[in-house]
């Protein structure tokens, strides 16, 4: 069978919602943009109004500008985002005031906060750690056993043994294992993406849990809301539960200026009866599987967890499910019985990252790894954009003489990124951290592996996006034998990048390194 049989057979469950700006324009996404634009003019001309008085004003102005950059210098924010903050204040002293306090007081998102942290304390201790195998952990290295211990106080995150952990080195050998997988699902599957798209790749997905859904499996999917904007309509999930599967949208799109906007749901999670679990930088779309060709070459990663640690995923999974609802779930959930892979070295932790509570969960996850690194830490990100505590711990292991080595994406995705990306390159480079860009294409892995012992695979880039604004997840992994493959992987990747050096930095063209150097003023905001 062809691929375009294979995606027409897949899709043809639904009809292929339509797209395209006109569609967009005249549809509801079209009077809600309408109405958000409204308000941001009305927003807007007050401040312009406020401004045309400023002559009559400036000393109460100057004194009160002066007052913000003492609030800021004192504020708590990490030291990228003061600058970005004072420069906005210095600016715009009312606009930017105002703005700071639209951001700081949580306005949008304060109900869904107090929601996240009740849901919290209920999942804690629902999957307890084995102090036995904490305690292995400990006699093998103390230093994987404390960062254990952290990520455990952040959220109900065990470290696990007896799971068996395969790794993917592109979308395409990923969701032919999920195609297989899938099809043994007897009790439930839980699909939770940032990006779902409708093509091949979901189509043949798709099919899978239509039937399964009729035959009795429960299957619930759970996207974010941008995808409203690129690749599914807002009926969708409606559509999708004539099939028999239960659909939600994270934040979806309305007609009010929210802050909750800027925290997504960047998450990929698959899980199949809680034995069974998939989690990665592979969303549902074409690109991913290099079925529809965007930026090159897609080079991404992702892992399968046969296991006792699948349950945490699942765990995730629910908590994100539960958000709008009455009654939580987990225990009929995390009851399934499973069978330990008792012939799997090595210890397993999954894990999760809130932006909504004061624990930045996966920059200290990377930052612990780059901290107790002997030899190296190979590193796959899409983007890099750094507050300065992490380009302090990439520069510090390099030069204690770690071989650390960045691969990034030699044709981006986002220009802006990309130029703001190169800004960081030169300060690296001074510390002896080796830069790659990845000649093919482009890189969506986010991966870090290290002295042959531990690693990260997960959703988490390295930018202010992913470690402060997203909902993130993530499997530490320590002593696992695929940690040998994430390693190959990384040398054959290696293989095919051109490496960055301070010459061809200097051969840059002048327009990007403009773009870099205005782009830094807002890059905590990107």
């Amino acid at each position: 069978m062809t691929n375009e049989e294979m995606e027409g057979r897949g899709i043809r469950l639904l009809k292929k919602g339509q797209k395209g700006l006109i569609h967009a324009l005249f549809s509801r996404f079209g009077v809600i943009l309408l109405l958000f634009l409204l308000q941001v003019w009305i927003l807007l001309s007050v401040f312009v109004w406020f401004e045309d008085l400023q002559p009559y004003v400036s000393g109460v102005t100057m004194l009160f500008t002066v007052v913000m950059v003492l609030y800021l210098l004192n504020s708590r924010f990490d030291p990228t985002a003061k600058i970005t903050w004072l420069v906005i204040i210095m600016m715009m002293p009312v606009f930017g005031a105002f703005l700071l306090w639209f951001t700081k007081s949580e306005v949008g998102h304060r109900l869904i906060k107090g929601r996240v942290n009740q849901i919290a304390s209920q999942a804690r201790g629902r999957i307890p750690q084995k102090p036995e195998v904490l305690c292995r952990l400990e006699q093998e290295n103390s230093g994987a056993a404390a960062l254990a211990r952290y990520v455990e106080r952040s959220g109900c995150y065990p470290v696990f043994e007896n799971t068996a952990v395969t790794y993917f080195p592109v979308g395409e050998k990923k969701w032919e294992e999920m195609l297989r997988q899938l099809e043994q699902a007897r009790h439930y599957i839980f699909l939770e993406y940032f990006i779902v798209d409708e093509g091949l790749m979901w189509g043949k997905v798709l099919e899978i849990l239509a039937r399964k859904a009729a035959e009795g499996v429960e299957v619930r999917v759970m996207y974010d809301g941008t995808c409203e904007f690129t690749t599914l309509s807002h009926n969708y999930p409606r559509r999708l539960q004539k099939l028999g599967i239960k659909c939600k949208m994270f934040a979806p799109l309305t007609p009010f200026v929210s802050t909750h906007y800027n925290y997504r749901d960047h998450r990929k999670i698959l899980v199949i009866d809680g034995h069974t679990a998939f989690t990665g930088g592979v969303n549902l779309a074409d690109e991913y599987i290099n079925y529809r060709k965007k930026h090159g070459h897609w080079k991404d990663t992702a892992v399968m967890l046969q296991g006792e640690a699948a349950r945490s995923f699942a765990l995730m999974f629910l908590e994100m499910w539960g958000m709008e609802e009455k009654e939580l779930e987990f225990d009929r959930f995390l009851e399934y019985p499973i069978v330990p892979w008792k012939d799997a070295p090595g210890y397993v932790m999954p894990y999760g990252d809130c932006p909504l509570d004061d624990d930045l969960v996966g920059e200290r996850v990377y930052m612990d790894i780059l901290n107790r690194a002997r030899k190296y830490v190979h590193i796959m990100t899409p983007y890099l954009i750094l507050d300065g505590e992490m380009e302090t711990a990439l520069k510090f292991a390099a030069e204690r003489g770690v071989d650390v080595k960045l691969i990034l994406p030699g044709i981006p995705d986002k220009v802006a990124a990309y130029a703001l990306a190169k800004t960081h390159y030169r300060s690296l480079l001074d510390s002896g951290v080796k830069i790659y860009e990845y000649s093919p294409g482009f890189v969506h892995a986010k991966l870090f592996v290290s002295d042959d012992r531990e690693g990260v695979v997960g959703t988490i880039n390295l930018d202010y996006r992913s470690l402060y604004h997203h909902f993130e997840c993530a499997a530490y992994l320590y002593g696992v034998p695929c940690l040998a493959d994430m390693e190959a992987d990384y040398q054959a990747t290696l293989a095919q990048c051109r490496i960055v050096t301070h010459e061809t930095l200097k051969a840059e063209p002048w327009t990007r390194k403009l773009l870099g150097c205005v782009m830094k003023v807002v890059a905590p905001l990107m």
